[in-house]
């Protein structure tokens, strides 16, 4: 499974298992074990649905929403069937963006579901915790792949 994990930049996918460690303030943001449990949540939700799960974390300017499905169509791969979610906790706001595959498998009230759930843990101040419970959410709604697609 390929996986994007983003701070800040959205130039700096990787199919590594862990972002670059050139990026800027990372570690401020997140802990290396921190980022070792949100990059296990991304490969467990990828791959128990089949569905391509991408993070990215950063300002999203505005309009948030706009910025997000831009991001989502340079994930790289078959965006239909991937899934970003981007935060922007500076903003306080969370996007859901689903290829048109996904949708059929994460309809909207799921993801509005995920989300308050996300935005719950943040308001605790628990944004990994809230990152790994929202992918959790997301991937138990979506389920296992049908083999139709094989």
């Amino acid at each position: 499974m390929t996986r994007a994990l983003e701070v800040e930049s959205h130039d700096t996918a990787t199919h590594s298992t862990l972002p670059a460690r050139t990026d800027e303030g990372i570690d401020q943001i997140f802990s290396f074990r921190e980022l070792a449990r949100i990059d296990e949540a991304l490969t467990m939700s990828s791959r128990e649905t089949g569905l391509r799960f991408t993070l990215y974390v950063g300002d999203l300017g505005t309009p948030t929403r706009a910025r997000a499905e831009e991001l989502h169509a340079y994930s790289g791969g078959n965006t239909a069937e991937a899934v970003l979610i981007a935060v922007s906790p500076g903003q306080r706001v969370v996007e859901v963006v689903t290829g048109s595959a996904a949708a059929r498998r994460l309809p909207d009230r799921a993801c509005a579901l995920a989300v308050l759930s996300m935005t719950t843990a943040f308001a605790g101040g628990d944004l990994v915790g809230g990152i790994v419970n929202g992918l959790r959410q997301l991937s138990d709604q979506a389920g296992r792949p049908s083999h139709r697609h094989h």
